[in-house]
């Protein structure tokens, strides 16, 4: 996993080279009006898609911004926090874009602890509930040290108290019993097959942002322009 600081020079020349490709889609873009926009996040529609492993969060007619990630990584955090994650989250309620999520617990067996796979089960269970997208901000924002077990029972279930209308006994059991348990091994095993990309990572419309570049995602207005260059 990348842990180093953004490379300001790479990030200037992708700036530069994809701002070049995307300026007259820029100009059309910023002349776009948004077509009714979901209110909130707790408006957005969630789905699973038909591969039975991507998360779909948005209108499904929307081009795909395709996120792989695991609850355990701490530049995933840096990215919803400080980075491309508040413009990804705009995008997707303006239905601009959609988002997909690919969930990986393969930190597990760097780490040790069993936290990721939990945390894959819980957002399962709150996907049921029609809180995914909430509930994943929540624990991304509260996610434990990387030296520790990762996300325990307690952790998960007092994050859930957090996100309007998720705790309750389907949840709750969801999360004690592992009922999902099948679906984080799945959700790993198409991980792996996407070609396992450095976490966290991004296909937009189809196409990888290359591992050189994808320090941009810890750039925080720049998600617009990048997904631009790739209509």
């Amino acid at each position: 996993m990348r842990a180093e600081r953004i490379r300001p020079v790479l990030v200037a020349v992708a700036l530069l080279g994809l701002t070049m490709t995307a300026c007259g889609d820029q100009t059309e873009a910023g002349q776009r009006a948004r077509r009714d926009p979901y209110a909130a996040v707790e408006d957005l529609p969630e789905a699973l898609a038909p591969d039975g492993t991507t998360i779909v969060v948005g209108d499904p007619r929307r081009m795909p911004v395709h996120v792989y990630e695991d609850m355990r990584c701490p530049v995933c955090r840096e990215v919803e926090v400080t980075g491309a994650g508040a413009s990804l989250l705009e995008m997707t309620l303006g239905k601009e874009v959609r988002t997909e999520y690919t969930l990986s617990s393969g930190l597990d067996g760097r780490l040790g602890g069993t936290g990721s796979k939990k945390a894959v089960n819980a957002l399962r269970a709150a996907l049921e509930q029609g809180r995914f997208a909430e509930y994943r901000a929540v624990l991304l924002r509260n996610q434990p040290q990387e030296n520790g077990d990762g996300y325990t029972d307690a952790l998960l279930l007092e994050a859930a108290s957090h996100v309007d209308g998720l705790r309750g006994p389907a949840f709750d059991s969801a999360v004690a019993e592992m009922r999902y348990a099948d679906f984080a091994e799945k959700s790993q095993k198409a991980y792996e097959a996407a070609g396992a990309p450095v976490l966290p990572a991004v296909d937009i419309n189809g196409r990888r942002l290359p591992e050189t570049q994808s320090d941009v995602l810890l750039v925080k207005d720049f998600l617009p322009v990048l997904v631009d260059g790739y209509r």
